[in-house]
């Protein structure tokens, strides 16, 4: 989703990501509060010297609750009042909900799916029970402000962003890419100051889809130094610094934005995600405005109320919530590295990134001979086992607040009976034939995205746009990350990784031929 690993320095500002990497969602202009053009990725963008700042590097104590979380209940009461309501949705409370859907789940989230009515504040001016929702977010998260936010844009497109890609370390036996280096990120800074320019931003994905994390201490202290702010991609790590064994957060480590996809590892509801904001660099008054430009007048209260309840449920026991799900991650990673033929990635991959999420479990079968596809489709048909993200050489599992020692027992059975009916036909055909992470090793942008997205467009076969400018965005899912991007000069190493993931079971999205026979290019 994409996600993704990031695999660049950026410029251009996400906002509420999809999954994973090299996936590009923004919006207007730089953020800073001064200077104007930005880059995209785990990237950077120009910006004027700016003052540091001191950082939250932890988050404060918060007392067990006695009230309800505040958008909980104003939408509780809101809902249970006795109105004659003219007004949307079109449902009208549930009275007319969809019959198919209500034997589905309920007439219940009907009743509750209110439009911005003067009880439940307004997303875009604050000053009710959403206010007071963020702000209770703000001081369990560290942050000197947050966000609600319910949709993704895209950000290099919308603010004209100039990207400069930081390629990451890649694990080409496990065909996953890890996160940068601060040392990386100085030599992209230092390449653009001998061309003249100044980075706006500095913008990564850490941790990865894969749990990989960057260390944003030292990347947040190189940055500072020059007066450049970190925006993080941190759609996968909400619950980061939950607990004593998990990394410490984005904002923890010196972060000035971080955008988490609170759905993902807490529990609100899929598509809410929240925006952190910590320190002086960054402008508040312009983040103000760039969310009332790109989010919907008509938000979903229920989505909003389930940021609201998310942040409720972490803050009861915010040092213990997590206690069982790490039981269950450690445990499940033992018993599969007892099985034989089974690999369980582990730092050992990623040396520079002695920090993985240990409630990400990636598992590879490349000693049986099998593929992440060819595991994933046995597990799911003869094991009902489903997990997060599948890959050319291994398939990650999310181990999360729901997750139940039987789903682990089930998932151990599973890998074991995997094992025990491949391990005869498939152990002596040796390894899977991968083509790793080749495809970002020679990133070559013409355009802009936002020039390249709005150019004049043709539609040429596959073959004959081998040194063309993309006009669209190409991406394989999984992992969701884009191979290709508009204003991106289309390469035969990308090329060639876009048929072979495609011809192992990834389907294609973003490209208006998923077939990919042909491809949109900008007729320049």
């Amino acid at each position: 989703m994409l996600s993704s690993s990031s695999i660049s320095l950026d410029f251009s500002f996400h906002l509420g990501f999809f999954r994973r990497p090299r996936l590009c969602h923004s919006q207007e202009g730089s953020i800073s509060k001064s200077g104007n053009k930005q880059y995209k990725g785990t990237f950077i963008a120009y910006n004027n010297s700016v003052t540091k700042d001191n950082l939250l590097i932890s988050h404060p104590p918060v007392a067990k609750q006695d009230s309800p979380p505040p958008l909980v209940s104003a939408l509780k009461a809101s809902a249970e009042q006795n109105v004659a309501s003219f007004h949307f949705p079109g449902h009208n409370r549930g009275r007319a909900a969809p019959s198919s859907l209500t034997q589905l789940i309920g007439s219940r989230p009907f009743h509750h799916d209110l439009p911005e009515l003067p009880e439940l504040d307004n997303l875009f001016s604050p000053e009710g029970p959403i206010l007071d929702a963020q702000n209770l977010a703000a001081k369990l998260f560290g942050s000197s402000e947050t966000w609600f936010l319910v949709g993704a844009i895209s950000a290099m497109v919308l603010s004209g962003a100039q990207p400069k890609y930081i390629i990451p370390q890649c694990d080409f036996d496990w065909d996953i890419a890890g996160g940068v280096t601060s040392s990386q990120v100085e030599q992209a800074i230092k390449e653009l100051e001998m061309e003249g320019q100044k980075a706006a931003a500095v913008f990564v994905t850490s941790p990865t889809y894969h749990g990989i994390c960057s260390n944003l201490t030292e990347i947040c202290q190189l940055c500072h130094s020059r007066g450049i702010p970190v925006i993080v991609d941190e759609a996968h790590g909400a619950h980061l610094g939950f607990h004593p064994q998990l990394p410490n957060s984005a904002l923890q480590q010196g972060a000035d934005l971080a955008v988490q996809s609170t759905h993902k590892v807490l529990c609100s509801l899929t598509q809410s995600s929240m925006l952190h904001m910590s320190g002086n660099i960054v402008d508040r008054e312009r983040i103000c405005r760039c969310l009332q430009a790109i989010q919907s007048t008509s938000p979903s209260y229920l989505l909003l109320a389930s940021l609201d309840a998310a942040r409720a449920q972490l803050s009861e026991n915010p040092d213990t919530i997590f206690n069982k799900a790490m039981e269950l991650a450690f445990e499940a990673k033992y018993l599969i590295k007892q099985i034989p033929g089974i690999s369980v990635l582990d730092f050992a991959s990623f040396s520079n990134f002695p920090v993985i999420d240990p409630l990400r479990l990636t598992i590879g079968f490349s000693q049986l001979g099998l593929s992440g596809f060819e595991a994933d489709e046995i597990l799911c048909r003869d094991h009902g086992i489903i997990c997060e993200l599948v890959g050319t050489q291994s398939i990650t599992f999310a181990i999360n607040l729901g997750t139940s020692r039987d789903h682990i027992q089930r998932l151990i059975f599973g890998i074991k009976h995997l094992v025990a009916t491949s391990a005869p036909i498939h152990r002596n055909k040796g390894g899977v034939e991968h083509s790793g992470c080749t495809p970002f090793a020679d990133i070559n942008m013409s355009m802009t995205p936002r020039d390249a997205f709005f150019a004049s467009k043709k539609k040429v076969r596959i073959g004959e746009s081998l040194g063309k400018v993309s006009g669209e965005l190409v991406c394989p899912y999984p992992p969701g990350i884009p191979v290709i991007i508009p204003g991106e000069v289309i390469t035969e190493k990308a090329l060639d990784h876009l048929l072979d993931v495609r011809s192992k079971g990834a389907v294609i999205t973003g490209a208006s031929d998923p077939s990919l026979c042909s491809i949109v290019v900008c007729d320049v």
